[in-house]
């Protein structure tokens, strides 16, 4: 027997199939920003960092100073979220952490931060959590 045109016609998902899916949707999605952000690491290791304003640069390095601190430590050196220092990141790509910024990590209490800015603002602060963050 057809079921009536326009009819619902799934069927629901069991619970151990929609968390494997979920569980597989995050490990793939870490495996495509992984490789994609150490290739694309080293094609923009040459280009240099945009420099945001004077006004804009204070509020940058207070939004991580205050904002990120609340969870990485007010000295960056961890809290809920790990150390921002620069040893803490050295071996970590630029690109994966532009896109942790930008995106958050779904799952953990890292939001996304793409709302208050733009990618070479992202970058801009990776760059600068890499050799020392500014104190002002």
């Amino acid at each position: 027997m057809n079921p009536a045109p326009g009819a619902n016609t799934r069927r629901a998902t069991p619970p151990q199939a929609r968390r494997f899916n979920r569980i597989s949707s995050r490990i793939i999605a870490a495996l495509f920003m992984l490789a994609g952000a150490s290739a694309a690491d080293y094609v923009s290791a040459s280009e240099p960092v945009a420099q945001p304003n004077a006004a804009r640069r204070s509020e940058l390095i207070n939004l991580v100073r205050q904002d990120c601190g609340s969870c990485h430590g007010l000295t960056l050196k961890g809290g809920l979220g790990p150390a921002l220092l620069p040893q803490a990141l050295q071996d970590k790509p630029a690109d994966s952490l532009k896109a942790t910024i930008l995106q958050g990590r779904p799952g953990t209490a890292m939001p996304p931060w793409q709302r208050f800015m733009n990618e070479a603002e992202a970058e801009w602060i990776v760059t600068n959590l890499q050799k020392g963050f500014p104190s002002d």
